[in-house]
């Protein structure tokens, strides 16, 4: 091969190599707001009720996720079949922590419960009060950004910040997983849905009115 289309090969993989590592994050620009304002989204219950349905991998769950404010100011996260067969059962506790109280032996597995744990933690907004946080913009939507130990969270809003349009969990360069919440009433989203973009797990949740 002539050394001319060697170099030219060399170069093409390092602009190809950096094009791929580069943040899709990266023109973001900083924006003034109160942080505080993506909180009125946070879901508002004591207690409620989904149809909810998890794949992961080639597991498919289908049954009912109810989530419950405790009296000891706990979160309780329970998901079972319809017949009442546990599939497992979850808890954000009041100091921050989380604990498993019970799961399936077929999703047993530390990285499917800390994908979980992150997940519902992205959707009840658990983070507030966080010492690190701010929010960036681009020409149509601003981006409330909360740091994690590896990448951030991201909360996306319309530019009036009146609409929450979807939130990432992101790597350094790019989304990992995102998830909606649609069809608030009375504080609570009628439709919740998560997509991760690494491997097949996805969450679809639908509010049952009591």
């Amino acid at each position: 091969m002539p050394a001319s289309r060697m170099r030219f090969l060399l170069l093409s993989s390092c602009l190809l190599l950096l094009a791929g590592c580069s943040s899709v994050y990266k023109n973001l620009q900083p924006a003034t707001g109160n942080f505080n304002h993506i909180y009125k989204f946070r879901p508002q219950f004591s207690v409620v009720l989904y149809n909810a349905e998890i794949n992961v991998t080639s597991h498919h769950l289908s049954g009912l996720l109810l989530m419950k404010i405790m009296p000891d100011s706990s979160t309780r996260i329970v998901f079972s079949s319809e017949m009442g067969v546990k599939f497992f059962d979850f808890a954000f506790l009041k100091d921050g922590s989380f604990k498993v109280y019970y799961i399936i032996p077929q999703m047993n597995k530390g990285p499917v419960i800390k994908t979980l744990m992150k997940d519902f933690d992205l959707v009840l907004m658990r983070q507030q009060g966080s010492h690190e946080h701010y929010i960036l913009k681009d020409s149509a939507h601003l981006y409330y950004v909360l740091p994690q130990q590896k990448g951030a969270n991201y909360y996306i809003t319309n530019m009036a910040g009146d609409s929450l349009l979807r939130m990432e969990k992101s790597s350094k360069r790019k989304p990992v997983a995102v998830a909606t919440m649609m069809n608030y009433k009375n504080g609570l989203p009628d439709t919740i849905g998560i997509d991760h973009k690494n491997f097949k797990f996805t969450i679809g949740l639908k509010k049952i009115e009591r």
